[in-house]
């Protein structure tokens, strides 16, 4: 019983992993840049949630109303950037880290490197849960799971049913025949950014909802989501979801069997045998 709770705590976990993970796949996968800037922009939305629900006194929920459109225009300028001074793929990776250090520090002069938590008034879902029998499911966590079903959703009609979205798929595919039929690659590059940046605000939202902010935090979160995206097949959308809950079932049942310092070990060596197996992704679906 304990084992299945901490299974259940680990998956619903995991649509948070998902969500931190999923503007990063996604301009990784179709736009071929490694944008770690992304982790400062969850970062931001993080701490933005914080500030807005504290001094406003309003529903941390609701913070995604400002913050979301902010780190739109932020993450679709800086693709505008990377475009500008044509980055190539791994330069891109210097950069945008360089990018996130200065967000972290930017993040220390503002707020201090103190732990900063919104209170209970403020707050409540920290510490509400949802009890269905013996089992126990965090409302933090649901609410990141439910987020993260709702978005890869929207993500995969808006790219399979949608010109921007079949636009975007097919300059991934093939850039050049891509742009002989006159897709904008630019205007598209930066829309499919503007919504990495909006994705990055909603996980910070969530983030700040359940968990106390540090300016440091990026990097606990850099393996974890770096595993997510290559699981799930980088560029994939529905296979982030489900590497996020297999990530996240795993973490939670090897805390439970062994310790927390132990699950990283057995995370990241169980991934080296999937890649080995399956280089392009678990989620992936090989060509015939």
């Amino acid at each position: 019983m304990i084992l299945l709770q901490a299974a259940i705590s680990g998956a619903l976990l995991g649509g948070l992993f998902a969500l931190m993970a999923f503007g990063l796949s996604l301009t990784w996968g179709m736009l071929r840049l490694i944008n770690l800037a992304h982790f400062g922009l969850i970062l931001l939305g993080a701490y933005m949630t914080f500030e807005i629900a504290t001094t406003a006194r309003v529903n941390p929920l609701f913070t995604v109303v400002i913050t979301a459109p902010i780190l739109f225009v932020a993450g679709a300028v800086l693709h505008w950037a990377f475009v500008r001074f044509g980055l190539a793929e791994f330069n891109s990776l210097l950069v945008s880290f360089g990018i996130l250090i200065a967000i972290i520090q930017m993040v220390s002069n503002i707020w201090s490197a103190d732990f900063q938590r919104m209170d209970a008034a403020v707050n409540p879902f920290a510490t509400q849960s949802a009890v269905v029998g013996p089992f126990v499911f965090p409302t933090p966590t649901l609410l990141a799971f439910a987020t993260a079903l709702a978005i890869v959703a929207g993500a995969h009609v808006f790219f399979a049913r949608s010109y921007p979205g079949r636009a975007l798929r097919a300059f991934a595919q093939d850039r050049q025949i891509a742009a002989a039929f006159g897709i904008d690659h630019v205007r598209l590059g930066a829309l499919l950014a503007g919504m990495a940046g909006a994705s990055a605000a909603i996980a910070g939202m969530l983030f700040a909802v359940g968990s106390a902010l540090t300016p440091s935090a990026p990097f606990e979160w850099f393996g974890l989501v770096f595993a997510v995206v290559i699981l799930g097949g980088i560029g994939n959308v529905g296979g982030t979801l489900g590497a996020g809950v297999v990530v996240g079932m795993a973490s939670g049942v090897v805390s439970v069997v062994w310790s927390p310092a132990t699950a990283p070990i057995v995370i990241f060596g169980a991934i080296i045998v999937a890649l080995l197996v399956r280089p392009e992704g678990l989620f992936i679906r090989r060509a015939r």
